[in-house]
């Protein structure tokens, strides 16, 4: 499929690409708007469905969160804080997940997957750390 490549959208990968963020629709729109004041959220929302169906950004799903929306599409996995929701790349072994054998215990056939890897992050930790010496 060729994706024409219009100014609002060149312009959604450019501010996504500049964040090095995983971004939400809601991040991305406040950040697009300022270029381009007229731009609507739902343009923002339809624009990087698109994108990310066409493979040039990938979409991140996490349970019960807002989907964000990640310029890098290699193959990677992520983590997210419980906290503030920030999301960063986590870098696994993807070859040693790979290689556990799902497909005998339930017949399943793997076409890949997704794990999902909460923690709280350095800036949260720092907090949590300040409230506790307050105390």
């Amino acid at each position: 499929m060729q994706l024409r490549m219009t100014n609002q959208r060149e312009i959604i990968l450019r501010e996504l690409k500049k964040s090095r963020e995983h971004l939400t629709a809601d991040e991305l729109y406040e950040r697009v708007k300022k270029s381009m004041p007229r731009i609507s959220l739902a343009t923002v929302y339809r624009n990087l469905e698109i994108l990310s169906e066409a493979g040039i950004i990938a979409k991140l799903e996490m349970s019960g969160r807002q989907k964000r929306f990640d310029y890098d599409v290699r193959e990677h996995d992520h983590i997210y804080c419980i906290k503030c929701q920030r999301v960063d790349n986590l870098e696994l072994d993807r070859d040693a997940i790979r290689s556990v054998n799902y497909e005998s215990d339930k017949g399943y056939s793997i076409q890949g997957y997704r794990l999902e890897v909460a923690g709280i992050c350095p800036g949260c930790q720092q907090k949590l750390r300040s409230k506790e010496n307050m105390s």
